[in-house]
């Protein structure tokens, strides 16, 4: 804490730079090979790098993927269990893909590692029973991510950035997969993986003299090949500041990203530039777009802006997650501070901190095998002077605050760029048509379409108390849902970068009672208990009671099925009509929470609620679906909860009047 009132240390005298030369050679059919000897430790890593241009897979769009995750489970020579267990004797690591190959280990191992990463580079075995696998894996995670409202935003922005024909622009779907046959992964392997555009850099504890009849060896044999030449037209970027938005119900937050393409190459003069009048705009915490919608409004976690580069056509994209309540006002902020970053000098005390940043994290990176093999690469590949990486400090230090607005003005296109919202329309297309910016609508997959109709007109005499009836009926009827006394859930779900699934528990008795808690393993995450005496939630070992407002609603709400009691409260009404997953449901207000049933099925398919974090109000959604019967009543066997990410929870047993007891709820 001390520390923080302490003044930022100024930037010292930049460092001297000595990255070593690789030494090369080509073999005969066009593989180039470089060596770069460092026999401080005792390791060596192979990069294997095909740098073909970008192609389009059309229909058979994820073809490429599936080359990639079907590379390296073993080879036509060895079996792909006794493959990754030689791997695993040699404490090595490797990984396959369609772009090539990695491999690090300790030298002593250098040889033997390095013929495994050959033979399964050069003769993959591709088999049914894998490719099946693998299909199938990337179909479910396909599915998963439907519903994910950054994943969409992400898509529709490349595709209509780029243009769904472009390799940038399209994207891989369920039917595209499906279309993908074991021939079609051996073709592109055939035609793609060949070694007319391969490089091969060898980093590390090695000898050239060594090194290099080796590689002649189990590389030499790989046949000389030329990959397919196709070419695309650069995309164009819009003619006029415009809103793309793709309309998402269930989404809690908008996603909003502002791109236009750019062509900018690590060998132009105003790369370095460029890329610092990026970084200051949003490439860090500091950066004026987070200082901004984070720091000064308090819209978002983060915002960023991040530019690409490179031989082929790219993008600057500038983006960020915000509340449903704030995003037309976030999109006048974006638009200010790119057009402040435009006409206005960065100060040189910013502009020297960005400097010091980028030069701490050069000479961090440049310790780094791995960092030193995609230097010499990008030398090659990007046909950069020999000297750039040793010139780099000095021409990070070299630009001035004039040549940040003159990069800015030709690559911030702000009068050319698309908006690409993804929300809920309901929620906020009334405050961005305030913005008087013309607005474009587009499904999920980037097709456009008309206008969405967010609410749409309820039938005349239909009452709340129609709709909650019409779902005790539907989910078995009030006799039978009336013996309910107690429930009990058990699922499973996963969240990102955690090492195993996640148990689900949920019980609830009809006195007023419920218990919901997420684990991992014996360890609980999250615990959540309600009773008629209170209410309290326990996460990361912390409990937290509930009280007043808020102890009320979460008790109100503590029955198995809250409609018997909500169906009799007079002040429950039905707001309008809304889409919910594609499908139209009925939406009733109860209190800070939203409830929706499909108007075919009568079924619950969603609720929204409306709590505070931060001092911000947030909308939390959990969806309902695969409804099961259940002693002869209805009970939903996946529930999805947004908690800033897609909670899937799969029930695999439902209990009713067993599994419950009072001990539950203590």
């Amino acid at each position: 804490m001390q520390a923080q009132d302490r003044p930022q240390p100024k930037p010292g005298k930049a460092p001297v730079v000595n990255i070593k030369k690789p030494q090369t050679f080509i073999l005969s059919n066009g593989l180039k090979v470089m060596v770069v000897e460092n026999h401080k430790l005792p390791r060596v890593t192979f990069n294997l790098t095909l740098d073909n241009p970008p192609f389009a897979e059309g229909n058979k769009k994820g073809v490429d993927d599936l080359t990639s995750s079907l590379i390296g489970n073993g080879s036509k020579k060895i079996a792909k269990d006794i493959f990754n267990e030689e791997i695993d004797f040699f404490g090595a690591n490797v990984n396959f893909s369609s772009q090539g190959a990695y491999a690090n280990t300790l030298s002593k191992y250098a040889t033997q590692i390095l013929e495994l990463m050959a033979d399964g580079a050069l003769n993959p075995n591709f088999t049914q029973v894998e490719f099946d696998k693998e299909k199938a894996k990337m179909i479910e995670g396909l599915k998963a991510e439907e519903k994910s409202v950054p994943t969409i935003n992400n898509r529709v922005t490349d595709a209509l950035a780029f243009g769904k024909n472009h390799p940038s622009g399209e994207f891989v779907t369920v039917e595209t997969l499906n279309n993908v046959t074991l021939a079609d992964v051996q073709t592109n392997y055939q035609n793609y993986f060949v070694p007319e555009n391969a490089y091969l850099v060898i980093i590390g504890d090695v000898k050239y003299n060594k090194i290099k009849p080796l590689v002649e060896k189990l590389f030499g044999s790989w046949t000389k090949k030329s990959t397919p030449k196709l070419a695309y037209t650069d995309p164009k970027n819009v003619e006029f500041t415009q809103i793309n938005f793709i309309d998402m119900p269930n989404s809690v937050q908008s996603e909003i990203a502002l791109v236009n393409t750019v062509n900018l190459k690590m060998s132009d003069p105003d790369f370095f530039p460029a890329a610092l009048a990026t970084y200051i705009l949003g490439g860090d915490f500091n950066s004026y777009l987070n200082m901004n919608l984070r720091e000064k409004h308090g819209w978002t976690y983060g915002a960023n802006a991040i530019i690409g580069s490179g031989k082929y056509v790219t993008k600057l994209k500038s983006a960020s997650a915000v509340r449903n309540v704030v995003t037309d006002s976030a999109v006048v902020e974006f638009i200010k501070e790119i057009k402040k970053i435009r006409i206005e000098k960065v100060s040189d005390e910013l502009l020297n901190n960005v400097k010091a940043g980028y030069v701490g994290r050069f000479v961090m990176q440049v310790q780094k095998p791995q960092a030193i093999a995609r230097y010499a690469l990008n030398i090659e590949t990007e046909k950069l002077p020999a000297d750039f990486y040793e010139n780099y400090i000095r021409n990070i230090n070299a630009v001035t605050p004039e040549q940040i607005m003159q990069a800015a003005n030709k690559y911030f296109l702000i009068d050319n760029t698309r908006i690409v919202i993804t929300g809920k329309g309901s929620d906020v297309l009334p405050g961005l048509e305030k913005l008087k910016i013309p607005i474009f609508y587009f499904d999920k997959y980037g097709n456009p379409i008309e206008k969405p109709v967010s609410k749409k007109e309820v039938p005349a005499g239909l009452t709340a108390k129609t709709v909650l009836d019409n779902y005790i009926k539907a989910i078995g009827g009030e006799k039978a849902v009336s013996t309910v006394k107690t429930i009990a859930m058990l699922g499973s779900t996963t969240i990102p970068q955690a090492p195993s699934p996640l148990t689900f528990t949920n019980k609830s008795d009809s006195r007023g009672k419920i218990m919901v808690e997420i684990a991992m393993g014996p360890m609980s995450l999250m615990k959540q208990v309600v009773t008629e005496k209170g209410a309290y939630v326990v996460q990361q070992g912390q409990r937290k009671n509930i009280e007043g407002a808020d102890l009320a609603e979460m008790q109100a709400s503590a029955k198995p099925f809250e409609e018997l009691q909500l169906a009799k409260k007079a002040e429950i009404v039905i707001t309008g009509i809304e889409t919910i997953n594609g499908n139209d449901a009925y939406a009733i207000q109860n209190g800070k929470t939203t409830l929706y049933y499909d108007t075919k099925s009568g079924l619950k398919v969603a609720e929204t609620k409306t709590v505070e974090q931060a001092g911000n109000k947030i909308s939390q959604t959990t969806n309902y679906g695969d409804y099961r019967e259940v002693k002869g009543v209805k009970m939903p066997f996946n529930i999805i909860q947004n908690v800033g990410f897609e909670l899937d929870i799969k029930m695999s047993e439902v209990k009713i009047n067993e599994g419950v007891t009072d001990a539950d709820f203590q």
